[in-house]
């Protein structure tokens, strides 16, 4: 063949072999991932099995093990049963591993044995990024996203899920049974294949009746009145503003606006953000070592107390209020529309009219003073107002804060624009690294330790570019020594 780039032949015996070595490049990212994880402190990460057993078989090494999921999940290999197969062909994996080919099995249950040791090497990458300075920046900004389970939306049982199946169920059953009453009419005596393959159909529904009033029975147990068969932790959610749901999880992360380095994340199957922005705000506060933090945030984490903790804790918040109140809906005056005076404790009304305190309540757990002014009912403006006789403000406590926060809001307009660019294109990324499927195991805390596996590899990526390898890997090691 001529003209053409030919290759050696299968056949031909070499007097001295190539090295593994020689096909590895000195610039290759598997090498960081050799490098970084022999500077690890396995037992005190709390791996099993780094000190090996007198007697029995002799095991893998965890940092072997570990080498692999590694490498798999930067290359986008979660699955056991393909990281056995490229142990076994993989010229990086085998200079990886030393030529090792644990069984798929051996692979998945040191991910299943070792989760929390897992989670704690992601958060040691953390730590080596705030080394290395790349976590300078003094603003993250947070953010949630519904991540698929294993469970499908037919295996998560609601009780109006049921009742809805359970409806479908007996018009089927009554239109089989009109069926065959015109089937009979039409043949009385003969045999007829069609209706007997009706009353099958009847029988088989009749029996799935049954077991959706088993379900019924075990989702009256559940806290939250909700069933998932195939992975007991997943949650149906609504994701995008969507109508339909989706069986999975809610992923919480706290990205660096700097280097959009992920710093804080957290597997929740809670359906909404309204009630994790302290939390996540704190964790990433902790994880960045910084006396003082920026926090921004869309309308779905807005939460008085939220806000308030961080405030306490030192952390600015960059909350948008949400803006689907059913005043503004009407065209009816909305509470921005009323003045407070602090001086005088009071609220001037769009009509110019003194909204007074008359008396503290606590609902919700917050407390609250109420303001309303006398002149409601004369007032020129009420139509526009109130349908009530007199138009009620409520003010929290720490209401200062929220306005403090608005303020900071006012001043900083591509606050949202920062959020947008920062986080939202992470979980694009993770989502597209995943799959259509996105979590592999079931339950919390082992998808916990897939989304650990998933956030060390995206933040491995995003040094690795920053850097390079060759300063990646002079970084690993000057921390470890």
């Amino acid at each position: 063949m001529k003209r053409f780039v030919e290759g050696d032949d299968r056949k031909q015996v070499a007097l001295l072999p190539e090295c593994v070595d020689d096909y590895i490049g000195q610039d290759n990212p598997v090498r960081i991932v050799d490098v970084f994880v022999d500077e690890l402190d396995l037992a005190e990460l709390g791996f099993n099995g780094t000190t090996p057993a007198v007697t029995g078989r002799p095991s893998y090494h965890p940092g072997v093990m570990l080498k692999v999921y590694i490498y798999g999940y930067l290359n986008r290999v979660p699955s056991s049963r393909r990281l056995e197969r490229e142990c076994q062909r993989n010229v990086e994996m085998m200079w990886l591993t030393g030529r090792l080919s644990p069984d798929f099995k051996t692979i998945a249950d040191f991910r299943r044995d070792n989760g929390v040791a897992i989670r704690n090497v992601c958060r040691r990458f953390v730590e080596l990024c705030r080394g290395l300075k790349l976590l300078s920046a003094d603003t993250v900004a947070i953010d949630g996203s519904k991540f698929k389970a294993v469970n499908s939306r037919d295996r998560n049982y609601t009780a109006g899920k049921i009742d809805k199946r359970q409806q479908q169920i007996e018009e089927s059953v009554q239109r089989y049974l009109d069926a065959i009453e015109t089937a009979d009419r039409i043949s009385p005596t003969g045999f007829d294949v069609k209706t007997v393959d009706l009353y099958g159909k009847i029988a088989r529904l009749r029996q799935q009746m049954r077991e959706l009033d088993k379900i019924r029975k075990q989702l009256k147990k559940q806290p939250d009145k909700q069933l998932s068969l195939t992975d007991p932790d997943s949650r149906s959610m609504t994701s995008g503003g969507k109508n339909t749901g989706t069986v999975g999880y809610n992923v919480q992360a706290a990205v660096d606006t700097r280097h959009h380095l992920i710093v804080e994340h957290e597997v929740t199957n809670v359906g909404n953000d309204h009630g994790q922005l302290s939390k996540m705000a704190l964790l990433a506060k902790n994880a960045m070592s910084r006396p003082r933090l920026k926090v921004l945030a869309d309308r779905g984490y807005f939460s008085g107390p939220e806000i308030h903790a961080c405030e306490l804790a030192g952390i600015k918040a960059y909350v948008p209020k949400p803006l689907t109140l059913a005043s503004r809906k009407k065209g009816l005056f909305t509470k921005r529309d009323f003045v407070y005076i602090a001086k005088h404790d009071e609220y001037r009304c769009p009509a110019g009219e003194r909204a007074i305190r008359r008396f503290t309540t606590v609902e919700h757990d917050m407390t609250l003073q109420v303001y309303w002014p006398s002149a409601c009912p004369r007032c020129h403006l009420k139509e526009r107002c109130s349908p009530s006789n007199y138009r009620r403000i409520r003010r929290w406590e720490h209401e200062h804060i929220l306005e403090t926060m608005q303020r900071r809001l006012d001043r900083k307009p591509d606050a949202m624009t920062i959020r947008r660019s920062t986080v939202e294109h992470v979980f694009g990324t993770l989502k597209h690294w995943m799959g259509s499927t996105h979590f592999l195991t079931r339950t919390l805390g082992r998808v916990s330790t897939e989304m650990s596996l998933q956030v060390l590899a995206y933040n491995l990526k995003r040094v690795m570019n920053i850097l390079g390898v060759e300063r990646t890997m002079k970084a690993i090691r000057m921390a470890g020594s």
